[in-house]
């Protein structure tokens, strides 16, 4: 124990000027709640299974009550999070008929392991019963799970990043007691830590990968270009509010915010390239898409090639283009189907 008066240095932060935690010794706390609500909602809104009877589709997340946050203590991070989740879903089968149901979720906690988490399918009161619930309970409730998985490992990976604060110089250093340097010495040292710290680049690098869809669409290429650079017509097929700029640096924030970006380069009928992110990546990353409109007479075949995604999130952004961007379209302008 410190003699009276002394105190224990490790604790003595108000005594630096800067504050500074050192070592990572005090309790430090990040509340994510809020981060968690939005990561866990894109992550389950995409899920979608199909089979030789129909699809199913998870079309709400109705109710998300819980919370999340994260500590740490002597440089250790210590998770806590507890959620009860409610989803809507709908099947619909080969020929047509829709059904609706429910997915429960009650115990997603850091208390259970993700395989042991309970995930409830059940259909709406006076639906008929349907092979489409044994769809989604079987093959749905694996995507619903593998997002479960994603949602606990990036929690304890991307919204961590400077959880565990630098020490010196912004490196991680060794707990091994050190040699006090000589009065001397400071000066040198302070002036030659400075110079390194300056030559430093600080940044995180993050796994990507390249994704490619392809669709067609029963309209012109004039017409669908249209459709993605115009602010009423984004607002149509997302269902959601939507601002963007139409022109080369131009912004776009779509999906409530949950997408943003900036294009790039803009070739009416031809080409559209731009900057784009989900709102749970890490800061300040944007993967690039590209969309190429071709003519294939009274059709138009769109591929799009997306480069830097980070590889945590190939499946999920490849869903939500696919759902969000190319059926949406279909379904709200009907590009689809054909009238005879």
């Amino acid at each position: 124990m410190a003699k009276w008066g002394e105190g224990d240095p490790r604790w003595i932060v108000e005594q630096r000027a800067d504050a500074t935690n050192v070592n990572n010794w005090h309790w430090t706390e990040r509340d994510a709640s809020n981060w968690s609500t939005e990561r866990l909602k894109t992550l389950l809104l995409p899920v979608r299974v199909e089979s030789e009877e129909g699809a199913c589709e998870v079309t709400e997340v109705s109710k998300l009550d819980g919370e999340a946050s994260i500590n740490n203590r002597k440089g250790k991070l210590i998770f806590f999070y507890e959620w009860a989740i409610k989803l809507a879903w709908t099947g619909t089968s080969k020929t047509g008929v829709k059904y609706k149901g429910y997915v429960e979720i009650p115990n997603l906690s850091d208390e259970n392991d993700i395989d042991e988490v309970e995930i409830l399918v059940s259909l709406a009161k006076d639906e008929p019963d349907t092979t489409l619930k044994t769809l989604m309970k079987q093959e749905g409730a694996k995507k619903i799970r593998d997002a479960m998985k994603t949602y606990i490992s990036t929690l304890k990976t991307e919204f961590t990043q400077g959880m565990i604060l630098p020490t010196v110089n912004g490196e991680h250093m060794e707990t091994t007691p050190q040699v006090a340097p000589k009065a001397e010495d400071r000066k040198t040292a302070a002036s030659s830590s400075t110079a390194t710290s300056q030559s430093k680049s600080i940044g995180v690098k993050i796994p990507t990968c390249k994704i490619s869809l392809k669709d067609t669409f029963l309209t012109s290429p004039e017409e669908l270009y249209r459709v993605f650079i115009t602010q009423e017509m984004v607002q149509g097929f997302t269902h959601a509010q939507a601002t963007l700029e139409a022109d080369k640096g131009g912004k776009f924030q779509l999906l409530d915010g949950s997408v943003t970006g900036e294009f790039v380069d803009l070739v009416p009928e031809k080409q559209l390239v731009m900057k784009w992110r989900f709102k749970s990546w890490p800061a300040g990353h944007f993967a690039t898409i590209t969309l190429n409109f071709t003519d294939k007479g009274g059709e138009t075949e769109v591929c799009l090639e997306g480069k830097g995604i980070p590889a945590s999130e190939e499946e999920r952004t490849k869903q939500g283009w696919q759902r969000y961007y190319f059926e949406g379209i279909k379904q709200t302008f009907g590009y689809g189907a054909r009238l005879f």
